[in-house]
């Protein structure tokens, strides 16, 4: 669901207790295994980071008894249209003699000699 290529999802409790791993094998124990056996309950929050794509989300995990038959999980939210760091928006500075503290150019008339 969130386009996820070499995830590693840890729960966000400050222990580290990893879910998955993108290292092969190290967490297939847990495959088969409910999100209630390591304690997650509603209100918990996930951090999954995909370091190939630059990808990190927190998810945070709401209980719902109104999910359609079949259905076992929905994911609620804004998915990215593109996987990866956002570009760096321009900012817009008025710079004038080289300076962008916002000074303006002297206009004052005095008489020269």
């Amino acid at each position: 669901k969130f386009a996820m290529v070499a995830p590693d999802v840890q729960i966000d409790d400050g222990k580290g207790t990893i879910l998955i791993s993108s290292e092969e094998g190290e967490t297939e124990a847990n495959n088969h295994r409910k999100l209630s056996d390591f304690g997650i309950r509603n209100g918990s929050r996930l951090q999954a980071d995909d370091f190939l794509q630059d990808y990190t989300l927190l998810i945070n995990v709401l209980h719902s008894e109104d999910l359609e038959k079949d259905v076992e999980f929905e994911v609620v939210g804004d998915a990215p249209e593109r996987i990866g760091p956002k570009p760096s928006e321009p900012t817009s500075r008025n710079i004038s003699n080289g300076s962008d503290d916002g000074a303006q150019p002297s206009t004052s008339t005095g008489n020269q000699q």
